[in-house]
């Protein structure tokens, strides 16, 4: 019988399945791994407990990240309707998903291979740019190192890995299927264990081939260690596509990191952003974090209350939006500019504006005039001032992530969701109002618009209060905007007029 057909009539409900289960989680100090606790703890609060892996960071000891994680505003709900219910279920076990064995002491291992029965796979690297070798050994020999632990749980219910949509994106359409592997992933792994430095960053350009950096190859090959266990381990896999704000949970426009077009909407909202390349119609698919999270625990729920054979797959889901619900880079644009006239950022360095361009040669002229110019300008006012300047570096980071962001933002996908879509079909009615998603509902004006809200609040910490300051500093920035428009315009007509060709075709017009 198919995976998504079969009789879910005596299945238990979602909070039923996850009743009295005990979850670990890797990556969850990160936007995902944040929302996926706050929602099991909000929406399954029977769970037994949550284990969450947790590193030194940055000199601060795993203990206090625990509590930073929880400190988040993501966690406000939480706090208010169930307040004790994070220090009682969630714990943290000391390790790191890049060394041997996690990292886990002894003790800590024991412990998590007899009491665990989910695992969410969260962990991984978003840089677009790691070196190889970083990205291998996170990536590819992170989710080696956790499949490895699933094989001595003794009660494993499911494990859910984490991928992404744009794991196979040297092909047009992507199904919700396995394709073969970029290179072996164990060679790989003893290539980047075994040559020096200075070879393998020689060498990486060739060896990832059309695939545009460390992160898509990893995560593909990362694919390969989950799908040679099919019906070894009760996996699934689940890839989102470029994840966003929140739609609703656990507030309207969460978001946590700069990543996609949040770093452009608050780039554009300052007035440091004035061009980007890319195509005006290209759709681009984003993911609320909510419905992204959601599916997550459907999926798991779906592959948890079936029993595993030898002979099953492993479902794999696209989290994408795909044709449900899709928005143009222009039209994103377009309301990233309305959204700073009616709620503008504090302290903007200029009116918003700026344009999409299809033109590279156009885009680094732009880049040239529109961006470092004024950076320089305005850093040398800091200079004189005698304050920092600074203007030009965020220029250059603003370069940079769109020089890693380009390949995504000029070249158009085709993402078949079809198994993402069907899942939801199988919810419980009863369970509809927690985990029932739907991208088709979703008005994308009054999302982004609260995308912009959210950024506001959760990026830049700007308060409502601040909202009219903000809008008297827009409207100056507006005037002096069309002012020093006017006389760059006048000055250039002036310098025109007077040039020795256009008088002598004005005295020749005269006579």
């Amino acid at each position: 019988m198919d995976f998504f057909d079969r009789d879910m009539s005596n299945a238990p409900t979602i909070p039923e399945f996850y009743k009295g289960k005990t979850i670990f989680i890797t990556g969850g100090s990160g936007f995902m791994g944040k929302v996926l606790i706050e929602k099991l703890l909000y929406s399954c609060p029977e769970i037994d407990r949550i284990y969450l892996l947790l590193r030194n960071k940055r000199g601060v000891r795993a203990e206090s990240r625990l509590a930073q994680i929880y400190a988040s505003a993501c966690f406000d709900r939480l706090r208010a309707e169930k307040p004790n219910i994070f220090s009682e279920k969630v714990f943290f076990v000391g390790g790191d998903v890049m060394e041997p064995a996690l990292g886990l002491s002894e003790e800590d291992r024991a412990l998590l291979v007899n009491r665990v029965n989910i695992i969410f796979h969260v962990a991984a690297s978003v840089r677009f740019d790691d070196p190889l070798p970083y990205a291998v050994k996170l990536n590819l020999g992170g989710t080696k190192q956790v499949v490895e632990f699933a094989k001595e749980v003794r009660d494993l219910s499911v494990m859910l890995h984490v991928s992404t949509s744009y794991s196979n994106t040297n092909r047009d359409t992507i199904e919700e299927i396995m394709y073969p592997p970029h290179a072996d992933w164990r060679e790989t792994m003893d290539i980047c264990e075994n040559l020096d430095e200075h070879t393998i960053r020689v060498l990486t350009p060739k060896y990832l081939g059309e695939i545009p950096n460390t992160y898509t190859f990893t995560k593909q090959l990362a694919e390969h260690v989950v799908y040679e266990q099919k019906g070894k381990l009760p996996i699934v896999m689940v890839r989102p596509s470029i994840v966003v704000s929140s739609v609703s949970e656990p507030v309207p426009g969460w978001i946590e990191n700069f990543n996609g077009p949040a770093g452009i909407l608050v780039a554009c909202g300052k007035g440091i952003m004035r061009s980007l390349y890319t195509e005006p119609d290209l759709i681009a698919d984003y993911m609320p974090v909510d419905i992204s999270i959601k599916s997550m625990i459907v999926a798991a729920w779906m592959r948890g209350t079936l029993k595993l054979s030898s002979t099953d797959d492993i479902p794999i889901y696209n989290c994408c939006a795909g044709n449900l619900n899709n928005i143009t880079m222009a039209e994103m644009m377009d309301i990233g500019i309305k959204m700073a006239a009616l709620m503008p950022l504090n302290d903007m360095l200029w009116n918003v504006g700026g344009s999409i361009t299809t033109s590279k040669t156009i885009h680094y002229i732009k880049v040239l005039l529109l961006h470092c110019l004024p950076a320089l300008f305005v850093d040398a006012l800091l200079w004189l001032m005698g304050r920092k300047p600074m203007l030009l570096k965020v220029q250059r980071r603003i370069y940079i992530a769109n020089l890693a962001l380009q390949y995504y933002i000029t070249k158009q996908w085709n993402f078949n969701n079809a198994n993402f879509v069907k899942i939801r079909a199988r919810i419980k009615p009863e369970d509809y109002q927690h985990f029932y998603y739907e991208m088709e509902t979703i008005d994308r004006n009054e999302y982004f618009k609260m995308c912009c809200i959210g950024g506001r609040k959760y990026l830049l910490k700007e308060r409502d209060e601040d909202l009219p300051k903000a809008k008297a500093h827009f409207t100056r920035m507006v005037v002096l905007d069309k002012v020093v428009q006017c006389i760059f315009y006048g000055s250039l007509f002036w310098w025109l007029v007077n040039t020795s060709h256009v008088q002598s075709v004005l005295h020749f017009c005269v006579n």
